[in-house]
This record gives structure tokens, C-alpha cells and sequence, in this order.
């Protein structure tokens, strides 16, 4: 603390200047702020990013998903794009995306390990696309999805192996598509699932609808929506609602074969054949075997010879004979 005899030969402007407070750049240095520099340059330069941590890329004509990205954007909005295939890898660095919206963009193609990295997304939305057709393993890191749009696509089959065993997974979005049945595993691998839109799909009542329908009496729908859900063939199930289908109208569909029991036929029936081919193989070689070793002894044995040749036997043309005797 400065004493009061050194105040005393300071000039005035000196001294009302040491007194007044420090104006506030002075004071500290400068410090960044959420929209400053230092989160502009984790933000890809087509977007515009807010303090969150969100990344609006929205309606900027791109044709590929933006490059930048950084661990710091948890949620990436890339809809109203053009952005028609999804090559491997293509969200890499973006590890800690949490919402990512790809709606509206033509989107045709989407490569399997396209989304590998992105362990804690939550909600991924694909509506509004030209999907027709999903690569297996395609959402299959993605193990902590929660929500999963797929409406308003060209998808006329969806594998189970395309969505994968997604444990958390609550919503799926079907709507608008060209579904005529769900395959029989779809549905076993997402437990917690409880919300499923289906309707404007052309459902077939046939057979391969048996697992949905068991899946949407397990889980009842709000009457309005139930009502939307119907069948557009065969003729005579026209209109029905998939819902009024207990599971004895499909008592005489064959049960499709358990994963054990398919394991058992595909494992028994390379052995069968082995087994058979092997012992066929052996009683051909035993019965080759047994005529060559007649042919060989045929050639061994001696010949024959005739009964009146050298032999002390009389001829029948002899008159001592017992022959001529008889005949006399």
C-alpha cells in the first residue's frame, strides 16, 4: 500500500490516474466466449453453431456432409441438403453427436460403417429421403439410439440385420414406405421399443405379417392410429386392420425354424452327405476288390482236361467196352 508522503510529490494527473478504477480491459485478459473465436474454430465453416454445442448446417445446398467437425457439436442439423450418399466414416471426429438430422436430401446410399463413431448418438432422423434399400449392419454402433426416423422413404424390406439389436431403441419411424411385412426378427431385437409408426405402408395379410401383428396387441395403440393400419391385399382382407388378427387366424402358417434348430440342420447336413459319400466309396472298393481276387484265382486254377483223353476209361466205340456189351 503506497504511503501517504510518496502520494505527496505525485503529480495531480498522476495521482487521480493511480485512484480511479481500471477500465475493464485492463483488468484481466480477454477472455473467449462461447460464440467467440476459440468455438468458431470447432465449427464447420458452412454452419452457423450456437453456445450448446448445436451445429445448424440447414438449407446451404451441400452435397457432402461438412468437414471441421469437432467433439464439441452435439447436435448436427444437415436437413434441406443435398447430400445423396453417405460414404464410410462419414461423421468421423464427431464422436459425441447426440442428434443428428439428415432429412429432406435425396439421400439415396448409405454405406454400412457410415455411421461408425458415433457411440452416443440418441436421435437420428432419415425421413424425406430415396431410401430403397439398407446395408446390413448399418445402425449397428449405434447402441445407445433412442429414436430412429426412417418415413417418407422407398424401403419395400428392412433386414433385421440393417437395424441390428438396438437395446434402448423407444421410437421407429416406418411411416410412408413400401412395407408389405416386417421380417419375423425385426422387432425381438429392440426390447424397449414402445412407439412404432406404420401407417401409409401397403400391408400384405398374409403370413409374413403374423410377428407384427403379435407385436401390436402386446402393445396397444391409440384408436385413431389403429384404425390407419390396414391391409390393401389379399382380396378378401381388404381394409381389415391389422390389429383384428388374433394369432389363431394364422394357425395354419408354418412356424418358421428357430436359430438352434437351423444351427442343427446346417451342421448335420455337410456331415450326412460325408458320411454317406464315404460309405458308398467303401462298398464300392470292397466289391472291386472281391472280383478282382476271383479274376485272380480264375487264372490260377489249372485247366480241365477231357474225360476220354489219356485216361484208362474205354471209349464208347470200343468192343470190350461196357457200352458194347450192352448193346449186344
Amino acid at each position: 500500500m503506497l504511503s501517504p508522503s510518496f502520494l505527496s510529490w505525485l503529480p495531480l494527473p498522476l495521482l487521480l490516474l493511480l485512484l480511479s478504477p481500471w477500465p475493464d480491459w485492463a483488468q484481466a485478459p480477454a477472455a473467449t466466449t462461447p460464440t467467440g473465436t476459440r468455438y468458431a474454430l470447432d465449427c464447420p465453416e458452412a454452419c452457423a453453431c450456437a453456445p450448446g454445442g448445436q451445429a445448424n448446417c440447414s438449407g446451404r445446398a451441400l452435397s457432402a456432409v461438412p468437414v471441421g467437425l469437432s467433439q464439441r457439436v452435439c447436435a448436427l442439423l444437415l436437413d434441406h441438403n443435398r447430400v445423396r450418399t453417405l460414404p464410410p466414416g462419414a461423421f468421423v471426429g464427431a464422436g459425441a453427436l447426440r442428434r443428428l438430422d439428415l432429412r429432406e436430401n435425396g439421400l439415396r446410399w448409405v454405406h454400412a460403417r457410415a455411421f461408425w463413431g458415433l457411440g452416443t448418438l440418441q436421435e437420428l432422423d432419415l425421413s424425406a429421403n430415396q431410401l430403397e434399400t439398407l446395408a446390413p449392419g448399418t445402425f449397428a454402433s449405434l447402441r445407445a439410439l433412442r429414436a430412429l426416423s426412417l418415413a417418407a422413404n422407398r424401403l419395400a424390406r428392412l433386414e433385421p440385420a440393417a437395424i441390428g439389436a438396438l437395446p434402448l431403441l423407444r421410437k421407429l419411424s416406418l411411416q410412408d414406405n413400401e412395407l408389405s411385412a416386417l421380417a419375423p426378427r425385426l422387432l425381438a431385437g429392440l426390447p424397449a421399443l414402445n412407439a412404432l409408426r406404420l401407417r401409409g405402408n401397403p400391408w400384405a395379410c398374409g403370413c409374413a405379417l403374423r410377428p407384427l401383428c403379435a407385436w401390436l396387441r402386446g402393445h396397444p395403440r391409440p384408436a385413431p392410429e389403429a384404425e390407419t393400419l390396414l391391409c390393401v391385399s389379399p382380396g378378401r382382407l381388404t381394409l381389415s386392420p391389422l390389429t383384428a388378427f388374433p394369432d389363431a387366424a394364422f394357425s395354419h402358417c408354418t412356424q418358421p425354424l428357430a436359430p438352434r434348430d437351423l444351427a442343427v440342420v446346417y451342421a448335420l447336413g455337410p456331415v450326412s452327405f460325408l458320411t454317406s459319400l464315404a460309405t458308398c466309396l467303401a462298398l464300392g472298393s470292397v466289391f472291386t476288390a472281391c472280383r478282382a481276387r476271383r479274376r485272380r484265382a480264375a487264372r490260377l486254377r489249372p485247366p480241365r482236361r477231357p474225360l476220354n483223353s489219356g485216361s484208362g476209361w474205354a471209349s464208347p466205340a470200343d468192343p470190350g467196352s461196357p457200352a458194347a456189351t450192352a448193346q449186344v
